[in-house]
């Protein structure tokens, strides 16, 4: 049978890793925010404007690395923004992340007007002689875009910053009990307005794969709403690092099944197989509000809350 054969399942498999980079690179940004009690319901507006943003960027410079600190900077500009709003004149956090994306999205559209229909080479994937010639995992472990070790390396270096480093800890601190980390002299604005800058960058990113790497164009709403699974995928890996891997690579996996059942002429309707990432994304929303209301919520206790301090 086809999907036995190993060409095929190694190309499943590395369709599935194209698919998970981009909520991996999003979900690990906004996980550190949200360990410092910031809820950011803008990613989908950074995500696109970072794809809009680095497309530009590659289409006039030729440079793959430009394209992507373009992409970073149009997530950091738009974080800035958020965080003036959220922490600095304590606006709401959802309202104002739902107006960005709002906003974002139509001014990417007006950034990207001009690229419609222009094409850009794709980052170069990595190639060792002796290695990425091994059959079957050569290609899928040692034949990947920077974009795809830039994205494993992220969850790394978060997960030693968050459990062994004491910035990570003073980090957990502030979103756990905001309150209390200002009364022992943290600096609690400072500390969430870095971590909104670093979810930022990291939505920025994101947005940037998928003009840099995954397709080599630009086209309006090409984020197609991974910036709200990002956002589910946080809370389904109860906020932890190693889980956000397993999870982004599931809705990797469900994304780019419909594409591959088509292609085995599975008798199952396009329009369902393409609902399959959000249906998924409710689903699991749906599982884990139901085991928090039996065993309890596992998320920074400060999250959404808008912090004043003393005067």
């Amino acid at each position: 049978m086809q999907f036995l054969e190993p060409a095929f399942l190694q190309a499943v498999i590395l369709s599935v890793i194209a698919a998970s980079t981009p909520l991996l690179l999003v979900a690990v940004g906004e996980l550190v925010a949200e360990r410092a009690g910031v809820l950011n319901l803008g990613l989908e507006g950074m995500m696109i404007m970072g794809a809009a943003c680095s497309f530009a960027g590659a289409y006039f410079t030729g440079s793959i690395v430009v394209g992507a600190l373009a992409g970073i900077l149009a997530g950091m500009l738009l974080s800035v923004v958020f965080a003036a709003l959220t922490l600095g004149l304590a606006v709401n956090q959802v309202a104002a992340g739902l107006a960005l994306t709002i906003f974002g999205i139509g001014l990417s559209g007006l950034i990207g007007a001009g690229f419609v229909g222009e094409r850009i080479e794709t980052a170069p994937h990595l190639y060792l002689p002796a290695l990425t010639d091994i059959p079957w995992i050569g290609n899928i472990a040692f034949g990947q875009d920077g974009f795809v070790y830039v994205s494993l390396a992220l969850v790394i270096g978060i997960w030693w910053f968050l459990y062994r480093t004491r910035a990570g800890l003073v980090l957990r601190a502030v979103g756990d009990n905001h309150v209390s980390a200002h009364a022992l002299g943290y600096r609690v604005l400072r500390i969430r307005f870095l971590a909104v800058l670093f979810g930022g960058a990291c939505a920025g990113l994101g947005g940037a794969y998928l003009p840099l790497a995954y397709t080599p164009f630009f086209i309006p709403g090409m984020t197609a709403g991974r910036g709200w699974i990002a956002l589910a995928l946080v809370v389904f890996a109860s906020w932890l690092p190693a889980r956000v891997v397993i999870g982004a690579y599931l809705f990797g996996f469900v994304t780019i099944l419909q594409l591959h059942f088509q292609a085995l002429h599975v008798p199952v309707p396009s329009q369902f197989m393409s609902s399959l990432p959000y249906l998924a994304t409710v689903v699991v929303l749906i599982a884990i509000s139901r085991r928090c209301g039996l065993a309890g919520s596992a998320a920074p206790a400060s999250l959404g809350l808008v912090f004043v301090p003393d005067r």
